[in-house]
């Protein structure tokens, strides 16, 4: 904490009444307002468990075609993606602190493809995927650990080469 300066003034920033990213915050929320954030993530890495979808085996599964398990959830979460993006601009539905929703296009290129495989074929290895990393360590697989900083490693290696990669 910077200690001439007060939280109000340090995050007193202009910014446009649109939000353009999640992360484009235009008001500083303290720890207490950012607990509910902790309580939504507990909560679902409770439901991702229960759901086995941060199970191994059932990763595993999907990789093999053997089972639907993953594909449905995956193709439910796609839909329900789908619906929310059409709500948002269909109703105009702005964030809870009233800023306006902006979608902006995205260009494809090859870089995407090199980088989806990538992806895939280090969750086929290691039968996690970033997002349920946190609730397989808080479920006693202290083993994902490993995963969990080779995934932080990798992003720091991007990071790197950046610059250099096809995007």
């Amino acid at each position: 904490m910077i200690s001439n300066i007060s939280e109000q003034e340090e995050f007193t920033i202009e910014h446009p009444v649109e939000c353009e990213a999640a992360n484009e915050q235009a008001t500083f929320e303290g720890f207490s307002a950012n607990l509910k954030y902790l309580v939504i993530g507990v909560l679902f890495g409770i439901v991702f468990i229960k759901a086995e979808i941060v199970s191994w085996f059932r990763i595993q599964e999907m990789f093999r075609l053997q089972s639907f398990h993953m594909y449905g959830v995956i193709g439910s979460a796609v839909i329900v993606g789908v619906i929310s993006v059409w709500l948002i601009k269909r109703f105009n539905i702005r964030t809870i602190s009233g800023e306006k929703v902006i979608f902006h296009p995205k260009t494809f290129n090859k870089g995407q493809i090199i980088g989806g495989l990538l992806f895939g074929l280090g969750w086929a290895l290691t039968g996690a995927c970033p997002g349920p990393l946190f609730a397989q360590i808080g479920s006693g697989f202290f083993v994902i650990t490993v995963t969990l900083l080779s995934a932080i490693a990798g992003t720091w290696v991007y990071g790197l080469l950046r610059d250099k990669l096809p995007h």
